[in-house]
């Protein structure tokens, strides 16, 4: 009823419209918690509104556009039981059957409360002889059904939870994709975050083969909130950290974790890898990957990623401007200036167009600032250990030593492996 009051108060004043949509909100709370009779509740809300038949088409459509997720991703599976499935609901029929229609569901399986309208269609009330507008409806329908066999009701709401109390189900789960009661939760036989969860527990046919809620996702070092969100909205369990991890720290961390998210200031060892019982894959947010020991994620049947081309564009376009500043000698003139003091002279700043540029490390980094180097007038040189083809008028050096003879300016783009300690032998 909540998403039908915004679409039959769309049209009235802002301030009027929030006051009522949070008069709905409260009573419906109150409602689902078990603190206000579910009768009072219904004949409260449907008072404060004005609907028509209309406005409850509108309805169905806006509901199947927000299904829970997991129901979504398992609709072929809920069709195939769709013989067992009972849809008992404290809500309408006039909104609920074309919704469920589109998973397969019966129609006759569906028992809820009907509307009442007038010769114009406008909603009038709603029958007082179905059981599903009292409390304890639930489970006066659920006992006249007379089902054989075991029961589960899956539910978010007191009203669910009272069939299960009144001893007309085996389990309640308690399903808290979309919102979380603690007052039903003390009580549940089981809290499921996912419809995933409720048919892995059950041994059902699903969509996934592990519930997604089950797994445990670690990110470190501050990854952008982003992937966070995206983890969240998709159910996983995630802890977010700021900081890297030491490799004790890390080691205790890892111990039940699944997916391991960082960037390039942890360092995954053979030991962290070894305590980690359940780890999956490691995401590494940034370019390289040497700050993981791979031949141990090899043999520990662990995946690695990484983002090859992340940040390109952004360190090239900082190493163009850093090039630009030294060239300049724009360092001194900014500290002279801080200091109180012009310096207008300008000796020891020269312009880079026709300076020699040399690139050591010509990967996605390297190749893409020989671009743009070569648009502002450099001479390109590049070395790297691998065959890569030149790009534009860039040349191609053999060895270091014949990059360094040749370049005015020379820019690194090298990852952290060991072989790559003290290159300069600094």
């Amino acid at each position: 009823l909540d998403v039908l009051a915004e679409i039959v108060l769309s049209h009235t004043h802002p301030k009027k419209r929030d006051k009522i949509l949070q008069q709905i909100q409260d009573i419906t709370n109150q409602g689902m918690d078990g603190s206000l009779d579910f009768r009072s509740s219904l004949t409260q809300r449907l008072e404060l509104l004005h609907v028509h038949k209309e406005d409850i088409q509108e309805l169905a459509e806006r509901l199947k556009q927000q299904v829970s997720p997991s129901f979504l991703r398992n609709q072929q599976h809920l069709n195939a039981l769709r013989e067992t499935v009972y849809v008992v609901s404290n809500g309408f029929k006039d909104f609920i059957v074309p919704v469920i229609a589109d998973y397969g569901l019966l129609a006759d399986n569906v028992f809820a409360n009907e509307f009442l309208y007038d010769e114009e269609g406008f909603v009038t009330g709603f029958n007082p002889d179905i059981p599903l507008s009292r409390s304890g409806g639930k489970s006066q329908v659920i006992k006249e059904l007379k089902l054989k066999g075991d029961v589960y009701v899956i539910g978010d709401g007191a009203n669910d939870l009272e069939i299960r109390k009144a001893g007309f189900a085996n389990k309640f789960y308690l399903f808290t994709e979309n919102v979380e009661r603690e007052k039903v939760k003390k009580e549940a036989d089981h809290i499921a975050p996912s419809f995933d969860e409720i048919l892995y527990e059950l041994k059902m046919s699903r969509s996934l083969s592990y519930p997604k809620n089950r797994i445990k996702v670690l990110l470190l070092e501050g990854v952008h909130s982003s992937a966070v969100e995206r983890f969240e909205k998709e159910g996983y369990q995630v802890e977010y950290l700021e900081t890297a991890l030491s490799e004790e720290e890390l080691c205790r961390k890892i111990r039940n974790v699944n997916v391991l998210g960082i960037r390039s200031k942890t360092q995954v060892t053979e030991k962290a890898i070894a305590s980690a019982r359940r780890l999956i894959n490691i995401g590494a947010f940034c370019i390289g990957t040497n700050q993981i020991d791979l031949e141990a994620c090899t043999r520990h049947g662990v995946a690695v990623f990484n983002a090859p081309f992340s940040n390109t564009r952004s360190v090239v376009e900082l190493a163009i401007a850093e090039i630009i500043m030294l060239v300049r000698n724009l360092p001194d003139k900014a500290r002279a200036m801080h200091n109180g003091k012009w310096e207008k002279s300008a000796r020891g700043s020269h312009e880079v167009r026709g300076k020699k540029l040399g690139i050591v490390g010509y990967g996605n980094i390297g190749a893409q600032l020989s671009v743009l180097a070569e648009a502002i007038g450099l001479e390109v040189y590049f070395y790297d250990i691998a065959d890569k083809l030149a790009l534009g008028n860039a040349r191609k050096c053999n060895t270091l030593e014949e990059l360094l003879a040749a370049a005015d300016i020379v820019t690194l783009h090298i990852d952290g492996r060991p072989e790559n300690d003290r290159i300069f032998g600094a």
